[in-house]
């Protein structure tokens, strides 16, 4: 097959099952959110349970009017949706999703991933710096500044997983982990480092501070309406998606498992992922600034760091 096709294809295959998972994640999290409080959710709009209800969503969005600031910078509001949606795209490269499927295997499958994920703090200060509003601005300074304190303890909580298998590469790990346990016992505290610190990172309750409606509106895209402010959302859901399977992928096996094929798995694993976020989301209150910032720089840092040590001594003395 022609590279460039391939290449085509794969984008295409991507960019799919980007806009299938906010379907089914935006439908999803209104029906958990509404059996935790004793609702029933999306009903009336076709389909069972009020499945299509994403769909008159999407149309409503598509409809609306596409307004802009009469001060904002022009092309830093345009471009902030974009460039937080590209990302959340790009991720998807690396990702191991069956024994012999993943669309790019590289060598440092896990240093890709901690990069790419990273412009989305520059999405974040370019939409609110863009939309010339104390709200939006404000509720960008908070994104950054939870942002950047939480990828740090992130990114450590993998270490430990690195320093056992030796390698950066996605399916390499996967593939160690059919051999040996699932690294979410022996690396315990990196596995609960990272869960938390990915609530943070994806801006989920009771860590969504950026957008706290009481104070400031809806953060820092304020100023976005229709389909700018859709592909926040789908932004939104498909990191939570992809964060999701990077957790299942190092601590709880990726696609290894009996009986069922390997995509199998690690799609049930990662929407199990999913539905705890969403369960947490709409169980526990809102914390404050300060507390956020504790919980990021006293807490997870140090215990993320002391995991590495612990894990580093393990081998030498073993």
């Amino acid at each position: 097959m022609n590279i460039w096709l391939a290449a085509v294809l794969k984008a295409v295959a991507v960019l799919m099952f980007l806009g299938l998972n906010a379907f089914v994640l935006i439908w999803g999290e209104r029906k958990v959110s509404a059996y935790i409080q004793r609702r029933y959710g999306p009903l009336r709009v076709g389909g069972p349970a009020g499945i299509f209800q994403s769909a008159a969503d999407i149309l409503k969005l598509l409809a609306k009017e596409d307004v802009m600031p009469g001060d904002a910078d022009r092309w830093l509001w345009l471009l902030a949706p974009i460039v937080s949606l590209v990302p959340a795209t790009l991720v998807y490269l690396v990702l191991p999703i069956g024994r012999t499927v993943v669309l790019q295997n590289l060598n440092i499958g896990l240093v890709f991933f901690s990069s790419v994920t990273s412009f989305s703090l520059l999405a974040v200060f370019m939409a609110g710096w863009g939309s010339n509003n104390k709200y939006s601005l404000l509720g960008a300074m908070r994104a950054g500044a939870q942002l950047f304190s939480y990828e740090i303890p992130l990114i450590l909580s993998t270490i430990g997983v690195v320093i056992v298998t030796g390698t950066l590469t996605l399916q390499r790990i996967v593939q160690y982990q059919t051999h040996h346990a699932w690294f979410v016992f022996p690396q315990i505290l990196g596995f609960l480092v990272f869960f938390v610190a990915s609530l943070a990172e994806l801006n989920r309750t009771p860590f969504d501070l950026s957008e706290a409606e009481s104070e400031l509106i809806a953060g820092y895209f304020t100023e976005y309406s229709g389909i700018r402010w859709a592909l926040f959302a789908i932004a939104e859901y498909s990191n939570l998606f992809t964060t999701s399977a990077l957790g299942v992928t190092l601590f709880l096996g990726g696609w290894h498992g009996p009986w069922l094929p390997g995509w199998v798995w690690f799609l049930l694993k990662s929407y199990l992922w999913v539905f705890v976020g969403m369960w947490i989301r709409w169980t526990l209150p809102r914390v404050r600034i300060d507390q956020l910032m504790d919980l990021g720089w006293k807490f997870l840092f140090p215990v993320s760091v002391a995991n590495i040590l612990g894990t580093a001594l393990y081998l030498v003395v073993r």
